[in-house]
């Protein structure tokens, strides 16, 4: 699990791969909820709870940049 920050010390371009990675692993345990049971359900949750995470920074730093 990545921590705050961690995510405020990346870059805008590992920001979006890490939001990606996030994502494409949210869609697969979405997909192995609904077929199987998973080993981990609150996995879903932390992977939702990442990507809020890194999309309000991603919005505090371009209102930074429009307030300059």
């Amino acid at each position: 699990m990545t921590s705050l920050t961690e995510l405020r010390e990346m870059s805008d371009e590992q920001l979006e791969a890490t939001c990606k990675e996030a994502a494409e692993t949210l869609f697969r345990l979405r997909f192995q909820s609904q077929s199987e049971r998973l080993n981990t359900p609150s996995e879903m949750r932390k992977n939702r709870r990442l990507i809020a995470r890194i999309k309000t920074l991603q919005t505090q730093r371009e209102q930074a940049v429009s307030a300059s």
